[in-house]
C-alpha cells in the first residue's frame, strides 16, 4: 500500500534539494513525504485506525466540536 492520506488521497510529491542548489548548479532528486499520522475513523459504526495527513485530522476534530 501506498503511503496516502485516507480521506484526501495526499501522496508523496518529488523536488530538489534546496542544499545541493549552489554554485555547481548540480540539483539533487528527493521526495517530500505527507505528514502522515494513525487516526481513529468511525465507518459504519466501527472504529477503525486509518493514515491520515495532519491537515484532514485537524478538520476532522474541529468538525467534532
Amino acid at each position: 500500500m501506498a503511503r496516502s492520506c485516507a480521506i484526501c488521497g495526499k501522496v508523496s510529491m518529488g523536488g530538489f534539494n534546496p542544499q545541493s542548489s549552489g554554485m555547481n548548479r548540480v540539483r539533487a532528486h528527493r521526495r517530500y513525504q505527507p505528514n502522515l499520522q494513525p487516526f481513529a475513523v468511525v465507518e459504519g459504526g466501527v472504529v477503525t485506525t486509518k493514515l491520515v495527513c495532519t491537515r484532514c485530522r485537524r478538520t476532522a476534530t474541529k468538525k467534532a466540536r
